[in-house]
C-alpha cells in the first residue's frame, strides 16, 4: 500500500482538506493519506472544517501533527501545500509541490474555492495513479 503525505504549515486547512478527499476516494487497499504541517495548529480551521461538512465530507479527527523527518521517512509520497522551503526534503522520496491560498482566516467563498481547487487536485491523483475505490 502507498503512503501519500500532505503538508502545509499549520495542518489545519489545505493538507487536513486533500487527506480527507484522498481517503475518501481512493482504495484503502491502495492507498492512504496523513497529513502534517511544519508548525502546526492547536486544531483544524473551523471555516475549513465547515466547508467539508457542508458538501459531505467527513473532516479527519486526527489532530494537527508535526511535520519532521521521521514522519516524511515513512511515506511513499509528499505533497507539499505551501509550506515552501520548510518542508524536509528527503533524497529519494517523490514530491508534488501544489500551490494553494491558505484558508485561515479566509472568506467562506475563499474557502469554498481552495477546498474546489484542492479536491480537483487529489481526484486528479487518485485517479492518475489507479488508486481509485471500486465501484
Amino acid at each position: 500500500m502507498t503512503t501519500v503525505l500532505f503538508a502545509c504549515v499549520h495542518n489545519a486547512g489545505r493538507s487536513k482538506m486533500a487527506e480527507a478527499f484522498f481517503n475518501a476516494a481512493a482504495d484503502p487497499a491502495r492507498a492512504r493519506a496523513i497529513s502534517a504541517g511544519t508548525r502546526p495548529a492547536a486544531r483544524m480551521h473551523a471555516e475549513v472544517r465547515e466547508a467539508l461538512l457542508e458538501i459531505g465530507v467527513t473532516p479527519p479527527d486526527s489532530p494537527p501533527r508535526l511535520l519532521d523527518d521521521a514522519v516524511a521517512r515513512s511515506v511513499d509520497l509528499l505533497v507539499t501545500m505551501g509550506c515552501g522551503e520548510e518542508c524536509p526534503v528527503i533524497p529519494g522520496l517523490a514530491r508534488l509541490d501544489w500551490s494553494f491560498a491558505d484558508p485561515k482566516g479566509a472568506s467562506r467563498e475563499a474557502v469554498r474555492a481552495i477546498r474546489d481547487q484542492v479536491r480537483a487536485h487529489v481526484l486528479e491523483l487518485v485517479r492518475e495513479k489507479g488508486w481509485q475505490r471500486a465501484s
